[in-house]
């Protein structure tokens, strides 16, 4: 028999009180757990986790429109158990229980049967949505991986790793939180600095350059025709957004077995998919943004050659529409959304924790539905 542990209770009344950003208490059943730390860094915004703040989430979990939760969610709340529910059934059932601290009724389920309520747990081995969000231990994650150290620069590891292609790519793939969502060091040196973007940055560099642009282009043009050129430039960029994040991105298996390939590829998009929700590094930095952008505007000028106005109004409509791909995409990962984009923001995770083969619009599907690379959905319980 294990030996006696006191089990804190708490009264109903005192676990609705713990609502805030400061302390929020959540329960499952009869069963209290401590979520302040996770406000900060759950993949769907703290929002979501305080309008929960004193309440029970036992149906939030399970519920399939929302998103079901996976085993690790649940292994996030093992984590944060502090009681009970102060209830005279609940005192008499702990004071007799030989393990008042045993698996919840969800976690024993899908432990014992790899399902929960008759549904597998749609994994793809490599991570979950929660996995995003649920801090790594450092030391142990090294250990037990062999991969990259958190605790020091990581450009110098890729670099000197000699890790295989094969091996980089199952570990870029298995997402890990750095201590609260902060930044992992890259270089460690003069160069940190320059590989951290804020999010407010993109608008506030590159919107008046876009407007400017748009102002030069009206010469020559209607307000009609300028419009009309720079709509398609905004699509245009849609389609660039596509190709991009497939094709060089997630060039991924036709990556050269190389430490030259491999660091290019972790500087460029693996360290997003290794630390998903790093806020400094969800957005472009500037300086690899003109480096990428400069091609795109001698093509513009290449394409529409009779009219330099076009050419720029194109330019500029793409330009948008890399501002608006660079901002969704950071609020995808860091704030609840209402509708259209909570079904995006659903997409895009499942293509961190689900798919990352498939699944590669940011601001639309369109482009995924056009060339078959849409996420395919979980399954669905059977009737």
């Amino acid at each position: 028999m294990s030996p006696s542990r006191t089990v804190p209770t708490l009264l109903q009344a005192e676990v609705a009180t713990h609502n805030t950003e400061k302390s929020c208490y959540v329960t499952m059943g009869t069963r209290v757990f401590d979520v302040t730390d996770f406000i900060s860094s759950h993949p769907g915004g703290g929002d979501l986790v305080l309008e929960y703040g004193g309440k029970d989430v036992t149906a939030i979990l399970k519920d399939d429109v929302s998103h079901r939760h996976s085993e690790a969610a649940y292994e996030v709340l093992e984590e944060a158990f502090i009681g009970f529910v102060a209830t005279e059934k609940v005192v008499d059932a702990a004071v007799k229980s030989s393990n008042p601290d045993s698996a919840s009724e969800g976690m024993a389920e899908l432990k014992e049967n790899g399902s929960a309520n008759g549904r597998p747990v749609y994994e793809t081995g490599l991570s979950s949505e929660e996995d995003l969000s649920k801090e790594t231990d450092i030391v142990t994650d090294y250990q037990t991986h062999k991969f990259l150290d958190l605790n020091k620069p990581l450009f110098m590891q890729m670099w000197f790793g000699g890790f295989s292609k094969e091996f980089y790519l199952e570990q870029v793939h298995r997402p890990r939180h750095y201590k609260g969502g902060e930044s992992a060091p890259i270089f460690g040196n003069f160069l940190e600095p320059l590989s951290k973007t804020p999010w407010w940055l993109i608008p506030i560099i590159w919107l008046p350059c876009v407007a400017y642009g748009t102002y030069l282009a009206k010469e020559g043009l209607s307000v009609f025709e300028e419009a009309a050129y720079w709509l398609l430039g905004l699509f245009l960029w849609s389609l660039v957004e596509y190709i991009m994040h497939r094709f060089l991105f997630h060039l991924d298996y036709y990556l050269p077995d190389n430490r030259v390939a491999l660091t290019l590829h972790f500087l460029l998009h693996g360290i997003h998919h290794y630390l998903p929700m790093d806020k400094l590094r969800l957005v472009m930095p500037p300086t690899l943004f003109v480096i990428l952008a400069a091609p795109f505007w001698k093509l513009a000028h290449t394409v529409f050659f009779w009219n330099w106005s076009i050419a720029t109004a194109v330019y500029c409509g793409g330009i948008f529409g890399y501002v608006s791909y660079d901002l969704t995409h950071y609020f995808l990962h860091h704030k609840s959304l209402p509708g259209y984009y909570k079904g995006l923001k659903k997409y895009h995770l499942q293509h961190h924790f689900m798919d990352y083969e498939n699944g590669f619009g940011v601001t639309s599907r369109f482009w995924d539905d056009i060339f078959g690379t849409q996420l395919t959905p979980p399954p669905t319980k059977r009737a």
